[in-house]
C-alpha cells in the first residue's frame, strides 16, 4: 500500500448499533432517540472531534450532529427517528488541530508559564487558515481575531479571544476536514411505527364470540365484544385463520381423529370448497362484515391481526390447482404435517423445495397484500421457522414497500439462532421463552440477554402469558395469584405482550392430561362458551395493569431495564425508567403463588441522583396506597392471596444536591 494512502491516524471501530456487520437494519420506533456509540482514537495525544451523519435512505443530504467523548475512547451521539422508513447513518472523525492547540495552551496557562505569546501566534495561524475557508462575515470576523492576536493588545486579551466560545464555535465549523477519517460502511436502522414497540395483544377464537352457546359466532358477534377487550385495555385484537377449514381428515375433540358432522375443526387446516387464504369461513360472515369489524374496532382504539399460516387442508384448491407445491409420497398420497409422535392429517405444509419456487413464493405474498389491501396492518406468522429464510427476506421487504405500516409477529418457538435470524429478516416482533422462565433466575438471565446485549438492537420480544397451544405447569398448579404474577411480569418485563383469552382471564388451568401444556377440551378443536361475566373473572385487574402501562412512560420501552437486589429466591424486583428520569417504576413480583414471602429489596436510588439521607414516596399502582422509604434497603411482604405484586411510581421528594 502506498504511504498516501495509509496515513490515516484515525481509528473508527466498535460501532453501535450494528447488525451482522450491518448486513442487517437496527430497529427503532417513530420518536425513539437512536443513541450511536463508537471507539473512536488515534496516535499521541491530540484532540478529536467526531460527527454522526444520518438521513433518511430516500435523502441524499446528511444531517450532522455532534458526537460526545465518554471514557476510555468511546464516543456518543444520537438523532431522532421521526417517520417510518429507512435512516442511514455513519460517522467522522478528524485531529482537532484548534482544540489540541487549544488544550495544550489552557495547560501551559494554568501553570503559570511564560512567554505565552509564541503560542497565541500559533492560534492566530490557525484561526487565519480557517477564516480563509469561511466566507461573508465569518471570514471577516476571523481575519479580524488573527490580526488581533498578532497585534500590539495585552496577552491577558488575547488569550481572552483565544480561549472564548464563539472562536470555537467558528473554528469548529470551518475546519479542515480533508483528512477527516469516515467509517467504512454506512449502517440503516428500520424505524416502524408505534405500535411495533408498545402494544397489548388479545387473542380470542371469532367463532366462540357468540352469546347462545353452542352457537358458531361471526364477526357481528366479536363486534359487541369490543367494549369488553377495549375496556380491558388491549389495543389489539388477534384472530387465528378466519379462513374456510377442510373436511377431510378434520379433527374432533382435543385433537382426535374421530370427528363427528358437529366438531368445526381447526381453524389451521385451511381451505375447503368455499376458497382458500383469500376468503372467509361463511359462518364468521361476508368480507363487508370483517371491514365493518376492523372500522369498528379502530373506533375503540383496536387493530385487528391476523393469522398468517402457510399450510393447507387436504381440501384446499391449492392442492388440485398447484399439485407441485406439495410433496407427494410414492403411495401418491400428500406427505401431511408432522413433528413426531404427533401428526397432523388435516394440514399439508406447502413444499418449498418445488421445481417451481417462484410461483409459489409470488402466491403466498399475495396473500398477506390482498389482506392488507383490505386494510390489515399486523400480521402473526404461524411457525415461520419451518419455511426458507430467503423466502422471509424476500417477501417481508416486498411487502413493506408497499405497505411501510405492516407489523410481522414471528411464532416461532425454536432454537435461538433460528429465532433471532428471523428477527433480522424483517419480523418486527418475535415470541419468546418467557413461558418457560418461571424462576427468579431464569427470568434475570434472560431478561438481561434481552435488552443489555445486541439482541435489543434488532430483536423485539413480545412476551405471552398463554396461548391456544401452551398451558404451562405454573398456571395448572399456581391459582388465581399466578395468573395474576405471569401477567404483571409479562405486562411490565417487555413493552409488547399478549394474552390468550378468555381463557387467561378466567384462569382456566385444566391440561389435556398430566403433563401436558394443551389445554383439556382445546378451543383449538370445538367451539366454546365463555361466561366473561363471570365474578371471580380478572378482567378489573388486566384493566388496572394495562392503565398502568399507558399511565407510565417507563414502561412503554424495553430499554433500562435493571433487576434489583434481593434477599428472598422467590421475590423479583426490578425498575424501568426514562431517559429523563420523569417516569420511574420499581416492581416486586412473588413468584411463590401458594405461600407469603418477604425480605428487603435495593433500590437504586444514588443513580437515580436521589439524597440517600432524605425520604421517597412510592405509590403501588396495584393496590392505591402510599408508602415513604429512606435509603436504598427496604421491606417488602407480599402475600399471594391479597396481591402477588407491587407496581411502584417512585417520586424523589428531595431532590439530590448539585455535585
Amino acid at each position: 500500500m502506498k504511504i498516501e494512502e495509509n496515513n490515516a491516524r484515525i481509528i473508527i471501530e466498535g460501532v453501535t448499533p450494528q447488525v451482522d456487520d450491518g448486513r442487517f437494519p437496527a430497529k427503532a420506533v417513530v420518536g425513539d432517540t437512536v443513541t450511536v456509540e463508537a471507539d473512536i482514537y488515534a496516535d499521541g495525544h491530540d484532540t478529536l472531534a467526531a460527527r454522526l451523519l444520518y438521513r433518511r435512505q430516500e435523502q441524499n443530504k446528511w444531517t450532522e450532529s455532534p458526537m460526545k467523548p465518554l471514557v476510555n475512547d468511546r464516543w456518543r451521539g444520537s438523532f431522532t427517528a421521526d417517520k417510518t422508513g429507512n435512516y442511514v447513518f455513519n460517522i467522522t472523525a478528524r485531529v482537532d488541530r484548534f482544540q489540541s492547540w487549544l488544550s495544550d495552551f489552557k495547560k501551559r496557562v494554568e501553570a503559570g508559564q511564560p512567554d505565552l505569546e509564541v503560542y497565541l501566534q500559533t492560534a492566530a495561524g490557525l484561526i487565519a487558515e480557517a477564516g480563509r475557508r469561511a466566507s461573508g462575515a465569518d471570514g471577516q470576523k476571523m481575519a479580524k481575531w488573527a490580526n488581533m492576536l498578532k497585534s500590539e493588545a495585552t496577552t491577558t486579551q488575547k488569550i481572552k479571544l483565544a480561549t472564548g466560545v464563539e472562536v470555537g464555535r467558528l473554528m469548529d465549523r470551518y475546519a479542515d476536514r480533508r483528512r477527516a477519517v469516515t467509517f467504512d460502511r454506512e449502517l440503516v436502522v428500520a424505524v416502524d411505527r408505534a405500535k411495533a414497540g408498545f402494544g397489548a395483544w388479545y387473542e380470542m377464537f371469532p367463532r366462540s364470540a357468540s352469546a347462545t352457546p353452542g352457537q358458531h359466532g361471526t364477526f357481528r358477534d366479536c363486534e359487541d365484544r369490543l367494549p369488553y377487550i377495549a375496556g380491558m385495555g388491549f389495543d389489539v385484537l388477534y384472530f387465528p385463520p378466519i379462513h374456510p377449514i377442510g373436511r377431510t381428515c378434520r379433527k374432533g375433540k382435543n385433537n382426535s381423529v374421530n370427528c363427528d358432522a358437529n366438531d368445526p375443526g381447526t381453524p389451521w387446516a385451511i381451505g375447503g370448497k368455499e376458497g382458500g387464504h383469500k376468503a372467509i369461513h361463511p359462518r364468521l360472515g361476508t368480507l363487508e362484515d370483517f371491514r365493518h369489524l376492523m372500522d369498528t374496532a379502530g373506533k375503540y382504539g383496536m387493530e385487528i391481526a391476523l393469522d398468517i399460516a402457510f399450510q393447507c387442508s387436504p381440501d384446499h384448491p391449492y392442492v388440485k390447482e398447484h399439485p407441485e407445491w406439495f410433496l407427494w409420497r410414492p403411495d401418491g398420497t400428500v406427505q401431511y404435517a408432522e413433528n413426531p409422535p404427533k401428526k397432523y392429517q388435516d394440514i399439508y405444509p406447502f413444499n418449498f423445495g418445488t421445481e417451481r419456487p417462484k410461483e409459489l413464493w409470488e402466491e403466498l405474498k399475495s396473500i398477506v397484500t390482498y389482506w392488507a389491501q383490505q386494510g390489515v396492518r399486523i400480521f402473526r406468522v404461524d411457525n415461520p421457522h419451518t419455511k426458507p429464510f430467503p423466502f422471509w427476506e424476500w417477501l417481508i421487504s416486498g411487502v413493506k414497500r408497499e405497505y411501510p405500516d405492516v407489523i410481522f409477529l414471528s411464532e416461532a418457538f425454536t432454537r435461538p439462532k433460528v429465532m433471532y435470524h428471523l428477527a433480522k429478516l424483517g419480523f418486527t416482533q418475535s415470541y419468546t421463552y418467557f413461558t418457560w422462565r418461571n424462576g427468579k433466575r431464569d427470568l434475570t438471565e434472560y431478561l438481561t440477554e434481552l435488552t443489555q446485549t445486541g439482541l435489543r438492537d434488532f430483536f423485539r420480544p413480545n412476551f405471552w402469558t398463554n396461548t391456544p397451544d401452551i398451558l404451562h405447569a405454573y398456571l395448572q398448579a399456581g391459582g388465581r395469584a399466578a395468573f395474576m404474577a405471569r401477567l404483571v411480569l409479562a405486562a411490565t418485563l417487555t413493552s409488547s405482550y399478549g394474552i390468550y383469552g378468555p381463557a387467561y382471564e378466567l384462569m382456566e388451568s385444566t391440561p389435556r392430561e398430566p403433563g401436558s401444556e394443551e389445554y383439556l377440551n382445546s378451543e383449538k378443536y370445538e367451539l366454546k362458551h365463555w361466561d366473561i361475566d363471570r365474578p371471580d373473572s380478572l378482567r378489573e385487574f388486566i384493566t388496572r395493569v394495562n392503565r398502568i402501562r399507558r399511565e407510565n412512560p417507563a414502561l412503554q420501552h424495553n430499554r433500562n431495564l435493571w433487576f434489583n437486589v434481593t434477599d428472598n429466591e422467590q421475590l423479583l424486583c426490578y425498575s424501568k425508567h426514562t431517559d429523563d428520569l420523569s417516569s420511574l417504576i420499581m416492581v416486586v413480583v412473588n413468584l411463590d403463588p401458594h405461600r407469603t414471602q418477604s425480605g428487603v429489596v435495593n433500590v437504586p436510588i444514588e443513580p437515580w441522583g436521589f439524597d440517600t439521607e432524605k425520604p421517597y414516596q412510592l405509590d403501588d399502582l396495584l393496590a392505591d396506597t402510599r408508602y415513604t422509604w429512606r435509603g436504598s434497603w427496604n421491606y417488602v411482604e407480599l402475600n399471594p392471596a391479597v396481591s402477588p405484586a407491587h407496581i411502584f411510581h417512585i417520586v424523589n421528594l428531595a431532590p439530590a444536591p448539585p455535585r
